[in-house]
């Protein structure tokens, strides 16, 4: 019995142990919950501040940055001259973007050949337009025959831009008047039969096209000479319909021997063009000339020295594609009667005023926008520096300048 009344005595003190323990769980998850609450809202507050911290460091780094002084002085950068004097000039111009005051750059040829291939999408120029020729020397040095070339230019100051690729190191000593003063480009050395002729070819296209007033791009050497005056070449090449790049099917097997099989398919045997070096091209086949990669790339791996790829190059790839404008002939006149990898050079003998109007008017005809002409070169070439003298004296009563 005595075990009984105490079993039951336990069993009614029951329910109110049970109910203390409740309490003592629910008072110990809300103290977690106050410890977890407090702990986040101090882990917000600490990171706010450090966010903080690190933001204000920022600012005055950046402050410190844009309020350092910038040098008094021109700074060079890869070889680019920056004016630092802004305020006098704006080099955020128009004119500075249209027409680069100076021809002296840091950029490779990548980045010059991407930046000379934009080409607007809008027909109409927020400026008066007026186009220019560009005459690209390529030379190993010396001009030998610029006063000639100083006289052609002359008075037509607006008209043409002038721009020389000589070997690297050489500096064209001329005077400050010279149409030719600071027109040298970045260069690079050019071995005669490789693919550095094409490379120094698209150097100078690339660097006339970022004056966007060029319109016509005559490509010349030192050994050439203008045959017709300035306005005649201007308006001749300024109101063509076409581009004159020789170009040509040559089915002999010195010729044909010169492809490479590797160049198949892009390129097949029946593709293959023989032309002029000089050739010249209007602003749309010049900025097509320096964005190519792909023919390029073929010539540069498979067109070997004994190829000849500035013989080749821009004739085969303009046949490829725009051949419709193209009038399939040069403009500067060469003597290739002799067998010889070089032409005929003329000298001080050679230089008679009959000798000069032949050059000028041989009594051949040639098509110029679809119209037969009598007037078929502008320049010619190979000229020694011996020969400068006798063209100066016959300069205003034959070539007329």
């Amino acid at each position: 019995m005595a075990r009984s009344r105490g079993w039951r005595e336990e069993q009614e003190k029951s329910p109110g142990s049970i109910t203390k323990d409740s309490s003592v769980g629910l008072l110990r998850l809300i103290m977690v919950l106050i410890i977890f609450v407090a702990g986040v809202v101090i882990g917000l507050s600490s990171s706010s501040h450090i966010d903080r911290h690190f933001s204000l460091q920022e600012d005055q780094l950046y402050k410190n940055y844009a309020m350092a002084p910038m040098p008094a002085s021109t700074t060079s950068i890869k070889n680019c001259s920056v004016v630092s004097k802004c305020e006098k000039e704006d080099c955020l111009s128009m004119d500075s973007f249209l027409s680069p005051k100076n021809l002296t750059h840091g950029m490779s040829d990548d980045e010059l050949f991407w930046r000379a291939s934009l080409m607007p999408k809008k027909a109409e120029y927020p400026y008066d337009r007026v186009p220019k020729v560009a005459f690209m020397f390529l030379t190993r040095g010396p001009l030998p025959m610029l006063p000639l070339w100083e006289r052609f230019f002359k008075g037509h100051e607006k008209l043409f831009s002038i721009y020389v690729h000589a070997l690297p190191g050489y500096k064209l000593n001329v005077l400050n008047t010279s149409a030719f003063y600071g027109r040298q480009i970045p260069s690079q050395h050019v071995e005669w039969g490789t693919v550095s002729l094409v490379d120094a070819e698209r150097r100078l296209l690339a660097n006339a096209l970022l004056d966007f007033s060029n319109e016509r791009f005559v490509l010349l050497s030192e050994s050439c000479i203008p045959i017709q005056n300035f306005p005649t070449v201007y308006q001749y090449l300024t109101r063509s319909s076409h581009s004159f790049v020789e170009s040509y099917y040559n089915p002999s097997k010195d010729v044909r021997g010169r492809y490479s099989r590797w160049m198949w398919p892009t390129i097949r045997p029946s593709d293959w063009r023989k032309g002029s070096q000089w050739f010249e091209v209007n602003r749309v086949l010049a900025a097509i000339i320096v964005s190519d990669t792909k023919y390029y790339s073929i010539f540069r791996k498979y067109c070997t020295p004994s190829c000849y790829p500035d013989e080749h190059y821009i004739p085969t790839f303009l046949h490829l594609f725009y051949g419709s404008l193209n009038a399939n002939r040069t403009v500067t006149w060469v003597d290739w009667s002799i067998r010889s990898p070089h032409p005929a050079a003329f000298g001080e003998a050679n230089i008679t005023e009959l000798f000069v109007q032949s050059l000028r008017n041989n009594g051949t005809l040639c098509s110029y926008n679809l119209v037969k002409t009598s007037v078929c070169y502008l320049f010619a070439r190979k000229f020694e520096p011996s020969a400068l003298e006798s063209l100066l004296n016959l300069s205003q009563s034959v070539m007329k300048f």
